[in-house]
Order: C-alpha cells, then sequence, then structure tokens
C-alpha cells in the first residue's frame, strides 16, 4: 500500500516505531555534528538498522532532514504548550527553557535554530519547513500568553502574538550567545529581563 500524498509506503505499527527510531537518532546526530557531519551510515548504525531499512523510509539525506526538521519542530511545540498549559505556565516555561539551556551549556545551540544557518540559504524547502516550525513555536507561546493576558497578568496594550514573537526572537539570541560564551547567563539575562517586563505579578 502506497501513502497518496507522499508516495512512500503506508507504515505499520512497526514500521512507524523504526522510523521514528531513524529520524530519532538523526536529529541528535545533526545537533551534535551539524548536517554535514552526521552521515546516513552514523544514522543507519545508531538506529541499528539495515541499509534498504534506511532506504526504504528515506529515499535520500534530504527527506531525511525534513523529517528531522519536522521532529525537532513538533517536540519543541509540544513541549511549550505543556508547560505553558500547566497552573503557573510562565513560571514552567522560564524553568523549562532554562533548566534545558543549563543541562548543555547551550552547545549546539537550538535544535531547530541551529538547522537554519546550515539550510536557509542553500536549501528554500528546508527553509520553508523551519520556516512553518517557527510559525508553531511562536503560536503555542501565544496560546499561553493569551490566558495571562485574559486575567490581566499582561499590560492591556501587550498583543500576546507580539509578545511570543518577542519572546521566540530573545529565546534564539540568548542561545547563539550562550553558545558562543560557553555560558547559560547571557540566556538567563534575556529571558528574565524580558520577563520582568512584561508579566504584571
Amino acid at each position: 500500500m502506497v501513502n497518496e500524498t507522499s508516495g512512500r509506503p503506508t507504515l505499520t505499527p512497526k514500521g512507524a516505531r523504526t522510523r521514528a527510531r531513524i529520524v530519532q537518532e538523526a536529529a541528535a546526530l545533526i545537533h551534535e555534528r551539524g548536517i554535514a557531519g552526521a552521515t546516513l551510515e552514523d544514522v543507519r548504525k545508531a538506529a541499528e538498522v539495515s541499509g534498504s531499512q534506511m532506504t526504504h523510509y528515506f529515499a535520500d539525506k534530504n527527506e531525511l532532514v525534513q523529517a528531522v526538521i519536522d521532529y525537532q519542530a513538533d517536540t519543541i511545540v509540544n513541549r511549550q504548550r505543556h508547560a505553558l498549559g500547566s497552573g503557573n505556565g510562565v513560571e514552567v516555561w522560564r524553568n523549562m527553557v532554562i533548566t534545558a539551556a543549563r543541562r548543555t551549556q547551550a552547545k549546539g545551540g537550538c535544535q531547530l535554530g541551529s538547522l537554519v544557518g546550515q539550510l536557509a540559504e542553500s536549501d528554500p524547502e528546508a527553509r520553508a519547513l523551519i520556516a512553518a516550525g517557527f510559525d508553531q513555536w511562536a503560536a503555542a507561546i501565544g496560546d499561553g500568553l493569551r490566558s495571562l493576558h485574559a486575567d490581566g497578568k499582561l499590560p492591556s496594550e501587550i498583543d500576546p502574538d507580539d509578545l511570543a514573537t518577542t519572546l521566540l526572537a530573545t529565546l534564539q539570541g540568548g542561545l547563539l550567545l550562550a553558545q558562543v560564551q560557553r555560558s547559560t547567563r547571557p540566556f538567563e539575562t534575556a529571558v528574565n529581563t524580558l520577563l520582568a517586563l512584561a508579566i504584571q505579578t
């Protein structure tokens, strides 16, 4: 059976798990080594699959990279929604993003943002996928901020979607500074300062 929208075989549950494992291992390797430094053979070994399985699920490396972009975006968006949907959403979200940066000392930068420099100018399709991922990320933050706005915890003149974009830009810039300085201090300073200015307690 073939999926009419992708032209790829429809997956069995076991096949879907195998494909997901390949994508997860590829995402980890690409974040650690960059796209050029993570070969299909590296991914094959990490995922413990055969060469024929690799080509069954992914026609080439470009297709695998596109799957990694979708995976990173979906993972990030789900984490954002979970954190911001909790009782003390902004504080939980703040702790989540800072803890994540501290855990790695921001090595590798943002899992999604780090792909921009590698793909945006050379691969229009990948750039569009990354842009869509950032749009979903900003929307997830905006959804969380809308409840704060409704509760009067944001200044009435602040648009939650505009603040979400500002927070996302702050995250990306802060992670970039943290990555090159090997210190999370600039990232934490940027996030804490913006939240202190924007959120009314």
